[in-house]
């Protein structure tokens, strides 16, 4: 593991991180918060995933979240967006397509397969990695995200309810297969066989039978991308005949940016501790 940073924040530590990664076929980089308790033992762990063109340090530096991660004793993992590097498949006029749009999922069609294989990445390679390095209790995991993050959150959770307690979401992608912005991504990744893209759509999971006990998802109204990418109800109207829980909060006046997601990470970190106790 290489360091890129390491500094003190609330008594911890905040660091950034590059490793080889055999998923991705590409140097990864990654960033840890661990609380001063971690010191003393094992905590409860946070995956954070970010969003559209975002990296690793949208969140570090904007999402505020420090503070109160030392004061819950949780450790804040926050994993890039995507493989990146000259040799990584782009698009470089296409914000919505290739480095900084990996959408969370394992592509199986060329030339994006060699390396954007990001599901397999999070949910495999990068805990079993960190989990070495960090006194992280691996039975107390939890995950949010933000858009496409919050999309990636969703869909790992309902995919993996024995290793996640809890998840949460902050202006999520809930059924990416038909939004604008994501469906000719996934065309490209996944191929033009829709029903193989149904394992990374929130709500197809759901209709299809993957249950989680319950969510958090926060919204912003004025939103710009809340009618034509994300669309929350959707997700409401999937889980409305389920055992499945859902807090969902709209919010006036709030947008898509860092200011939003600042505004409730204190709200999500709270949630997530409750759950991990």
């Amino acid at each position: 593991m290489n360091i890129i940073s390491q500094t003190t924040a609330f008594g911890g530590m905040q660091g950034v991180f590059t490793h080889e990664s055999d998923a991705c076929k590409c140097d990864m980089t990654f960033a840890v918060f661990v609380p001063p308790k971690a010191i003393k033992e094992p905590c409860p762990v946070v995956w954070y995933l970010s969003g559209l063109t975002c990296t690793h340090a949208n969140v570090m530096e904007k999402g505020e979240y420090r503070r109160m991660a030392a004061e819950l004793g949780l450790i804040v993992v926050c994993p890039d967006t995507s493989p990146r590097g000259n040799d990584v498949p782009d698009e470089l006029t296409n914000w919505q397509m290739g480095q900084g749009a990996g959408f969370y999922l394992d592509a199986t069609e060329r030339p994006w397969s060699e390396n954007y294989q990001t599901y397999t990445y999070i949910t495999e390679e990068l805990p079993a990695y960190v989990s070495q390095h960090f006194r992280m209790d691996m039975s107390r995991q939890g995950i949010f995200g933000h858009s496409m993050g919050g999309h990636g959150a969703m869909t790992i959770a309902l995919r993996n309810p024995d290793r996640f307690k809890s998840c949460s979401a902050f202006a999520p992608i809930v059924e990416p297969s038909t939004a604008d912005w994501s469906a000719p991504a996934f065309e490209k990744y996944l191929g033009s066989d829709r029903a193989t893209w149904r394992k990374y759509d929130a709500c197809a999971l759901v209709s299809d039978g993957a249950r989680f006990p319950e969510f958090l998802i926060d919204q912003g109204k004025a939103d710009g991308f809340l009618e034509s990418g994300l669309r929350p109800w959707l997700f409401e109207e999937a889980v409305k005949d389920t055992d499945i829980k859902l807090t969902l909060r709209l919010h006036e006046r709030y947008d898509h940016s860092y200011y939003f997601i600042s505004t409730f990470m204190d709200d999500h970190l709270k949630w997530h501790a409750e759950r991990l106790a």
